[in-house]
C-alpha cells in the first residue's frame, strides 16, 4: 500500500511538472494557439454530444434536454463566448495617469498564471469540469482537470476525450478518488478551482495556503426564495418548480426553502400541486423527465429530511431507495429548527416558512449563513430594493430562478460561506489571468523635469510641488480638452527655456 501512495505521488508530481515544462516553454501564450485550442473544444462537444448525453445518464439518468440545454450547450456558448472575444480581453488595458506620469505609457497588462487544477462537481459533472477550461485556455494557462468520481461516466469520457482534441502537454486529466485528489492537492499549483462541498472547499483551502495559492471556491448553501402577494402565482409556481427540480433538486443555485404568509402560501401550494401533476404525470418515478439521485450516500441524506420533519407533506414524499428515487416533495409546517433547515437540501424537497413582513424575511435570511443565490418573487419596486440592498449573497434574481446563469457578462461566485472569488464569461479569463500593472518613461527631458522633484536635497518647496502634481482629482470630461491644451503649454514654455539656456541660442543671439 505504502508503495502504491508512493508511486500515485510521483504520477502527480510528473503530471504537474510535465505541465509546467510545457507553459515554461511558451507555447501557451500566442494568441493563435489559444484559439486553436478553444476551437478545438468546440469540435469536441459538437462531434461528441450523443456520448456526453450518455455519459450523463448513466450518472444521473438526465433527460436529454437538461443535459443538452444545461450542460453541452451550456459549454458551446462558453467556449464561443471565448473565441468571439479573446482579441479584446487579452489586449493592453491603457489607465489613466497623473501629471507627473502625462508623458508615459501606463497600463494593464494580462499574463497568464501558469499552471491550473480545475476540479469539477458530481451533479453537472460536464459543465463544472470544462467550464471554466475554456477561460483558463483564453488565458493562456496550462491545465489540470480532476473530474468527480461520484460521476464516473463522465469522468471517464472527459479522460478519454480531451487528449484527442486538446494539446496533450498542456491538458491533462486525473481521475480517482479521495486519495489520487490528495496527492494532486499536495502539489504546487498557480491557481485553484473548486467547486463542492463547504467541507471539502476548506480541505482545497488548507492545501493551498501550504504553497499561497490563490482559489475561487464555489460552495453553495441554502438559497432561500421570498415570494408576496403582489407576484403572478401561476408563472411564479412554474419558474420556482423548474429551478428546484432540474436535476432532481442537485444544483448548487436551487431554490433551498420558501418565505412567504400563510395566505400566499396556499395559493402557492395548489399551483405547484397542478403543475407537477402536469409535468410529471400521476406517478413522477414513471417520468422521462425526472433525474435520480446521484448515490444510496446521498439518498439516504435527502430520505432522513423527509423522516425528521416536524412539517405536513403536502406534495409527493414517496421514496425508493433501489431507483434512487425521491418524488418531488413540498412541505409545510416546517420549523427553522429542524434537519432540512440545518444544511443545504440538494435533493427535490421545498420546505415552506411563514413570514408575516419583508423585514421579517431579510431578518430570517441575515440569522444564517450568506447564500450562494437569493430569489425575489415580487412586482414591489421597494421590495426588490429591500432584498438587494439590505441582505448578501453571491446573487440575486427577481421573478425567476436560476436563469442569471445563462448571463455570461454576470459573474457567478459566492461571497462567505458559500464561496470565495468569481467565473463566467470574461471573469473566467481575468480569474485565471495576473493583471500586471506596467508604467514605460522614456528619458525626454520634459519627463525628467515632472519628476525631479522627487531627489534629494529635499525641501518644503518641493513636497508642496509634489503634492500639487500628485493630487488626486476630479476632472470633467468637458474640460478634458482644455487641460490637454494647458499641459501642451507648459511642455512648450518649458521647451522654449530649455532652448534658451541653450549655447545654441546664444551664438544665435550673437549674430
Amino acid at each position: 500500500l505504502l508503495q502504491e501512495i508512493m508511486a500515485d505521488a510521483g504520477k502527480m508530481s510528473e503530471i504537474v511538472s510535465d505541465c509546467r515544462s510545457a507553459f515554461l516553454s511558451g507555447k501557451t501564450r500566442p494568441l493563435a494557439w489559444r484559439m486553436t485550442q478553444l476551437k478545438s473544444l468546440l469540435k469536441m462537444l459538437d462531434e461528441n454530444e450523443a456520448a456526453l448525453c450518455e455519459a450523463l445518464g448513466k450518472d444521473l439518468r438526465k433527460p436529454k434536454q437538461e443535459c443538452i440545454s444545461l450542460e453541452i450547450e451550456y459549454l458551446r456558448n462558453d467556449v464561443r463566448g471565448c473565441i468571439n472575444n479573446i482579441e479584446s480581453w487579452i489586449a493592453d488595458y491603457y489607465v489613466e495617469k497623473n501629471i507627473v506620469t502625462m508623458m508615459d505609457t501606463t497600463l494593464i497588462h494580462y499574463d497568464p498564471l501558469g499552471v491550473v487544477l480545475i476540479m469539477g462537481a458530481w451533479n453537472y459533472p460536464l459543465q463544472i469540469s470544462l467550464g471554466p477550461l475554456a477561460g483558463a485556455i483564453s488565458a493562456g494557462n496550462c491545465v489540470i482537470i480532476k473530474p468527480s468520481e461520484l460521476a464516473p461516466a463522465t469522468s471517464s469520457i472527459i479522460a478519454s476525450l480531451l487528449p484527442r482534441y486538446l494539446d496533450k502537454e498542456c491538458f491533462q486529466v486525473v481521475e480517482g478518488g479521495i486519495a489520487e485528489t490528495t496527492e494532486l492537492l499536495a502539489e504546487r499549483f498557480d491557481y485553484i478551482l473548486y467547486t463542492g462541498s463547504g467541507h471539502v472547499g476548506r480541505i482545497v483551502r488548507e492545501a493551498a495556503n501550504k504553497h499561497l495559492t490563490p482559489v475561487t471556491l464555489e460552495l453553495g448553501g441554502k438559497s432561500p426564495v421570498y415570494i408576496d402577494s403582489s407576484a403572478d402565482m401561476q408563472i411564479t409556481a412554474r419558474r420556482l418548480l423548474w429551478a428546484k427540480f432540474i436535476n432532481l433538486g442537485q444544483t448548487c443555485i436551487a431554490p433551498d426553502y420558501v418565505l412567504c404568509s400563510k395566505e400566499v402560501e396556499g395559493e402557492l401550494v395548489e399551483s405547484l400541486r397542478s403543475l407537477i401533476g402536469e409535468w410529471y404525470g400521476n406517478d413522477p418515478q414513471k417520468s422521462p423527465n425526472l433525474c435520480r439521485i446521484v448515490n444510496k450516500r446521498n439518498w439516504d441524506r435527502v430520505y432522513n429530511f423527509l423522516k425528521s420533519t416536524k412539517g405536513k407533506v403536502e406534495i409527493g414524499g414517496e421514496a425508493d431507495s433501489d431507483d434512487l428515487y425521491i418524488a418531488p416533495t413540498i412541505l409545510t409546517g416546517v420549523s427553522e429548527d429542524e434537519p432540512v433547515m440545518q444544511e443545504e437540501i440538494f435533493g427535490p424537497v421545498l420546505p415552506i416558512l411563514n413570514v408575516n413582513s419583508v423585514g421579517e424575511a431579510i431578518e430570517f435570511i441575515n440569522k444564517r449563513e450568506k447564500p450562494l443565490s437569493l430569489y425575489v418573487f415580487s412586482t414591489n419596486k421597494e421590495t426588490q430594493n429591500a432584498f438587494k440592498s439590505q441582505t448578501s449573497s453571491g446573487s440575486m434574481v427577481v421573478n425567476d430562478a436560476v436563469v442569471h446563469l445563462s448571463v455570461e457578462t454576470l459573474p457567478f461566485g459566492g461571497v462567505g460561506a458559500s464561496g470565495m472569488g468569481a467565473y463566467h464569461g470574461k471573469y473566467t479569463f481575468t480569474t485565471f489571468s495576473h493583471q500586471k500593472s506596467v508604467l514605460v518613461r522614456d528619458f525626454s527631458a520634459i519627463g525628467e523635469y515632472l519628476g525631479e522633484n522627487r531627489y534629494p536635497p529635499y525641501a518644503d518647496w518641493k513636497i508642496k510641488r509634489l503634492g500639487l502634481l500628485l493630487k488626486n482629482r476630479k476632472i470633467p470630461n468637458c474640460i478634458s480638452v482644455n487641460l490637454v491644451c494647458f499641459l501642451l503649454g507648459i511642455g512648450f514654455a518649458f521647451a522654449v527655456k530649455l532652448l534658451a539656456e541653450s549655447s545654441t541660442f546664444e551664438f544665435l543671439k550673437n549674430m
